[in-house]
């Protein structure tokens, strides 16, 4: 615990002096036509985030004894290095492409792919092969730039982190897994003193530095945590995905809405629910207050049943998914941001 207020307290000075520093060279970010703010504010906050969560990472690693992973620790520096980059210069969406892709090659390298799944009439391993290897690249690269398109309004990427660690804490301790453990819980204390400055109105956004390497975290921490288990029948791969449910759930809809739209869907725009939430009245506090009362239970839920002795089942935080996206989804329609908008009528 002493790690983990260590965290909190380093994050919360550390980004406010990182605030006045943004505001001395002026690295603002000012409002454009996609913007849901309409002041230039401090952005890179997130960068100290990252610093921190490493830094205890490796600090926690050497107290501890537990192995640290080449392939995070690079990956992260690769995806935190490109992303202030971008924050600061503006990089081409081919290069942070490239940059992610060597992220997310060096995780693999290191902790491996899903190879295998365990259907759920059965206990016997079904190989997938290079199914697997593929659908792990893609998982890795694609919740880095989900996470990062979803960190559009005050507050709603630190909360989602919040929840997410929280399940990955809940987890570790579940299997006795002190890399996940150390991970989850830093990143928890690091998000909460972040959204000290950051909630709405924030005093500084997170930027690409600090949702790109979020992602990236929660993209790799399935593999991570795979590791501490006996037998890995799935369970790593789908609480990962429920410990972030909402941000995936937002994403997917979203482009599939594009995509019947004819949009196309490469190209900047503010066609997320939660940006359609924050459009048609909902203040940025509102929307990221129900963004974080769904995320909230389906993580503890998915953390409480990620222990290799648990009563509770897998489908229980399934099912909470399932309503709170249910539940989402009646509440844009009730703000007519589900269906029929485009970029343009929105």
């Amino acid at each position: 615990m002493t790690l983990f207020f260590g965290c909190f307290l380093v994050t919360y000075f550390g980004v406010r002096a990182f605030r006045a520093w943004t505001l001395r060279r002026g690295v603002l970010d000012h409002p454009n036509e996609r913007s849901s703010h309409t002041d230039p504010t401090p952005r890179g906050g997130g960068l100290v985030v990252a610093v921190v969560v490493l830094a205890a990472y490796v600090i926690a690693a050497g107290l501890v004894g537990f192995e640290i992973s080449w392939g995070f620790l690079a990956g992260s520096l690769i995806v935190v290095a490109i992303s202030w980059l971008d924050d600061i210069y503006s990089v081409s969406f081919i290069w942070r492409l490239l940059a992610h892709s060597v992220a997310a090659i060096c995780l693999l390298l290191d902790l491996g792919y899903l190879s295998t799944i365990v259907m759920y009439d059965t206990t016997t391993p079904l190989s997938i092969g290079i199914i697997g290897a593929v659908v792990s690249f893609v998982w890795i690269i694609w919740l880095i730039n989900a996470y990062n398109f979803m960190d559009g309004i005050d507050g709603i990427a630190g909360t989602q982190a919040v929840a997410a660690a929280l399940g990955w804490l809940l987890a570790g301790l579940a299997n006795g897994s002190p890399a996940t453990m150390v991970l989850g819980g830093s990143v928890l204390f690091a998000a909460l003193a972040f959204l000290l400055h950051n909630w709405s109105p924030a005093r500084i956004f997170m930027g690409d530095a600090g949702s790109a390497f979020l992602g990236f975290t929660f993209a790799s921490l399935p593999f991570i945590f795979r590791g501490s288990l006996t037998s890995d029948s799935g369970i790593s791969a789908t609480i990962g995905v429920l410990f972030v449910w909402m941000f995936v759930f937002d994403s997917v809809v979203t482009l599939i809405r594009r995509i019947l739209n004819g949009e196309k869907i490469w190209t900047a725009h503010r066609q997320h629910l939660y940006q359609r939430l924050v459009i048609s009245g909902y203040s940025h506090q509102k929307t990221t207050l129900i963004y974080g009362t769904f995320s909230l239970p389906i993580a503890i839920l998915a953390g409480l049943s990620a222990g290799e002795d648990t009563r509770v089942p897998i489908y229980v935080p399934i099912l909470a998914a399932v309503g709170c996206s249910i539940v989402l989804l009646v509440i844009c329609q009730s703000r007519k941001c589900l269906f029929g908008g485009t970029e343009q009528n929105a």
